[in-house]
């Protein structure tokens, strides 16, 4: 009787791809922000099956964080949300709390009900200042002001598409509970590409990537990784700051299965010792109309495409911290597991920083491979998208034999030492920046060693909570 009071909006997978595909393709087409406000705001109206509307932004360090507000608040309300951000890292001080959080309308998802639970819809926010003005430290909105400024200037689109690595661990909070257990315990060791059908690891992967799918994704591949249950579920390439949405819904679907099988699913950089660790390659590209500006049909690559490679190899040092921030992510650029950490660019070596994939007109694209997971993917995107463009071409071809740092220590001289880096994140931002990763990084060794260290999880953006932060 009771299950009878309740009807939440359900919605098959096939509708709710049906519903998010065609929001993607709404922002894709560039579709005037009131007519999708106008087109979002009556659909809410009219579903009487709607109970809340999930709202969710990122801080500085790239953490998802989300609200529920009731739908009918939010309906009267969109224009007026307000929040505590004294109690988000990174954001404003105690003494001056408050900050707005405006609604990206075209940035909306209809939420498979089994896995978020009946009646809920999903939207990215955008952090304002009290007087509506875009807040600094919102890497999001300043990457969508950046792509839009490309297309109304130039005409350009930037294209990127991720491929997230990560990890299946046994239990609910592995992360969290590290610091107890003193490690992770793997669901799988059966390694990559042959894991049979019923295995831990393979019916979270379809799961997961069915979610995707439902979400509008458009799926090409999914499988386990070369260390033991790790995982990669590749999808299309698509405009930037979609993609960078994408990186947050990933991460978040995963972890939300694999917390519905008893499972955490962990995007640390290196989790574990002696095995691979886990990257986010970045796929990156421009266009201009239907033309891919990267190819080049007798080179494969174009002139722009090199010198948009070159500007990022310039400053692999000035960025690194971006690409690779936490302590963690250090433990990644060993070069004994297949570490992205030369300064170069091979079309096959991996051991680069940068690698050209054989591609065609179509899928034409440099790969950035030197990017951890757990790098907040709006400043990670913002940043190479500005240095590839804008970035100072070098004087000569870079030296093979430098390499990245190898500690989060001298990434973080190398990023404070950057005028480069201090003008493209304006002061403000470039100095809180760097003064979180040293937060965390004072609680952790200074030398890495070879055994991950407890201080190094239950101190990553990622992991910690108040309670963990406290126990230092």
């Amino acid at each position: 009787m009771a299950a009878l009071l309740r009807e939440f909006l359900e919605l098959s997978y096939e509708e709710l791809e049906e519903l998010n595909l065609e929001a993607k393709a709404q922002r894709l087409a560039r579709m005037p922000a009131d007519q999708i406000q106008e087109q979002r705001l009556k659909y809410l109206t009219d579903t009487k099956g709607i109970k809340a509307v999930t709202v969710c932004f990122s801080d500085l360090e790239g953490r998802l964080h989300m609200l529920d507000y009731d739908k009918k608040f939010l309906v009267k309300s969109a224009d007026n949300l307000t929040f505590d951000g004294s109690s988000i890292r990174g954001f404003t001080a105690q003494s001056e709390s408050d900050l707005c959080l405006g609604i990206d309308w075209s940035a909306f998802y209809w939420l498979p009900a089994d896995v978020f639970g009946p009646g809920k819809v999903f939207v990215f926010g955008e952090v304002q200042e009290k007087d509506g003005s875009p807040y600094a430290a919102d890497m999001r909105v300043r990457l969508k002001q950046f792509a839009n400024k490309l297309y109304e200037e130039q005409g350009l689109t930037a294209n990127a598409a991720n491929e997230i690595e990560g990890f299946l661990f046994k239990g609910q909070h592995a992360e969290q509970s590290y610091v107890d257990n003193g490690g992770f315990e793997f669901v799988s060791t059966t390694g990559y590409y042959h894991t049979l059908p019923g295995d831990p690891l393979r019916q979270f992967i379809d799961s997961a990537a069915e979610v995707q799918r439902a979400m509008g994704f458009c799926n090409e591949k999914d499988h386990p990784e070369v260390a033991p249950s790790q995982f990669e579920m590749n999808y299309s390439y698509t405009e930037v700051t979609i993609a960078a949405d994408q990186i947050q819904l990933y991460k978040l679907l995963s972890r939300q299965v694999a917390a519905l099988h008893n499972m955490t699913a962990c995007f640390l950089p290196k989790p574990v010792t002696g095995v691979n660790g886990s990257g986010m390659h970045t796929n990156l590209s421009l266009s201009k109309g239907k033309q891919n500006l990267f190819y080049d049909a007798k080179n494969q690559i174009s002139s722009l495409g090199w010198d948009f490679v070159h500007r990022i190899l310039n400053s692999a040092l000035d960025i690194c911290l971006v690409l690779n921030p936490s302590v963690n992510a250090y433990r990644r650029l060993d070069p004994h597991y297949e570490a992205p950490n030369e300064i170069k660019a091979s079309p096959v070596d991996r051991g680069s920083m940068i690698r050209i994939p054989i591609a065609n007109e179509r899928s034409a694209r440099i790969e950035v491979r030197s990017i951890a997971p757990d790098a907040n993917p709006y400043l990670a995107l913002y940043t190479l998208l500005n240095t590839g463009i804008y970035g100072e071409l070098p004087d000569n071809p870079p030296d093979p034999t430098n390499t990245l740092p190898d500690n989060i220590y001298d990434a973080m001289d190398d990023f404070r030492s950057s005028c480069y880096m201090k003008e493209l994140l304006g002061a403000d931002i470039h100095e809180k920046y760097a003064d979180l990763k040293l937060h965390s990084a004072e609680r952790c060794p200074a030398k890495l060693g070879t055994i991950v260290k407890k201080p190094e999880v239950q101190f990553h953006h990622e992991v910690y909570n108040q309670y963990l932060w406290s126990k230092f």
